[in-house]
């Protein structure tokens, strides 16, 4: 099923929740809302749902409007960040629950739910209940329940961020796996940017209400759309100066800008693999600080009167040769992106 969102707005208050948000989903897709908290994901996730009323604006169904359907009679899947599983039924109680309510028969709901808990992993563990169950069990319950009614949508709002960071990255790869064997429209809410590109088809950036950028994850990566998204994704380099001749100028460092006129006031944005440092005794750069992330070395270098950069480089790299805290260092740019900046007052 195909989902379409035109002009979604929704307002509590006077507090602009989402702001015009258009996109649309295609028929079997995996697609994050990625934004951080409090910028709107999760109510425009609840409104596809049903769980919450657009204030303007229709969300479509396969090209149908469905603003008038019950969020029961949509037919969607929602598992939320904490399991909201019935403490007092079984594992496959709770998964059948959703069946029962719908009149099907005790029997038939049962062999869906068992049916079910072989797919997500579960088997054997039906006669337990929640307590029973680690973090990761209990999300696969919910999914498992989710799932059950065969929805057209599954909606799933932060569904791993209540479990520990091994068994989030374990359910990951789960979770890719069953949604290419199911083919299940499915759109997920995170704020976690490695989360969204392990999982998803496109990623759809959502920040104060809004949509800055759609695309998939190397392009929300390599080609950000704003000034928020490149920020926002991967670690960053910043820096703010004037345009002039095509870049401008950071401690010796002469960073592009592209076609910005000279004299603008511009903010630069360098992601880290997008930097090269070499020990060079006569180069523009000391390197103040070397910290080993597992399989990267992070380098910080200092530019006089300037301010840091940081760069980060393959463990193995023949760039981090005689490289050490003290050191001179050349530097080259191989890709930077420039923004408009604003300047108050």
């Amino acid at each position: 099923m195909s989902i379409r969102v035109e002009h979604l707005s929704k307002n509590f208050g006077s507090f602009e929740a989402v702001k015009d948000v258009s996109f649309e989903v295609r028929t079997g897709e995996l697609v994050a809302l990625l934004g951080p908290s409090g910028g709107g994901k999760s109510t425009i996730l609840r409104i596809i749902a049903g769980l919450e009323n657009e204030d303007a604006g229709t969300v479509r169904f396969d090209g149908e409007p469905v603003g008038h359907l019950h969020a029961r009679a949509r037919k969607v899947g929602f598992v939320f960040q904490h399991y909201a599983l019935f403490r007092h039924m079984t594992v496959t109680e709770n998964v059948a629950f959703g069946l029962r309510a719908q009149g099907v028969a005790r029997s038939e709901a049962g062999a869906r739910a068992a049916e079910l808990l072989r797919l997500v992993g579960l088997d054997g563990l039906g006669k337990r209940v929640p307590s029973q169950l680690s973090g990761g069990q209990r999300q696969r319950v919910a999914l498992a329940r989710a799932l059950a009614p065969r929805p057209r949508l599954l909606l799933l709002d932060e569904p791993f961020a209540a479990i520990d960071a091994k068994v989030r990255q374990e359910l990951r790869v789960w979770l890719r796996r069953l949604h290419d064997e199911m083919h299940v429209t499915s759109i997920f809410v995170t704020h976690d940017q490695e989360e969204a590109f392990a999982l998803a088809d496109r990623v759809l950036v959502i920040n104060n209400g809004k949509l800055e950028q759609a695309g998939t994850p190397l392009e929300i990566m390599d080609e950000p759309a704003t000034e928020f998204v490149a920020g926002f994704v991967g670690e960053v380099n910043v820096i703010d100066g004037i345009a002039s001749e095509g870049s401008a100028v950071f401690g010796g460092l002469r960073v592009p800008t592209g076609s910005f006129a000279d004299g603008a006031p511009v903010r630069v944005v360098i992601r880290s693999y997008d930097l090269k440092f070499w020990r060079d005794d006569s180069g523009i750069a000391t390197v103040s600080r070397m910290q080993s992330l597992g399989d990267r070395v992070k380098v910080e270098a200092r530019f006089n009167g300037s301010g840091s950069l940081f760069a980060q480089f393959p463990r193995r790299s023949s760039l981090l040769a005689g490289m050490e805290p003290g050191c001179r260092i050349a530097v080259e740019v191989t890709k930077s992106r420039a923004y408009p900046l604003v300047v108050s007052g």
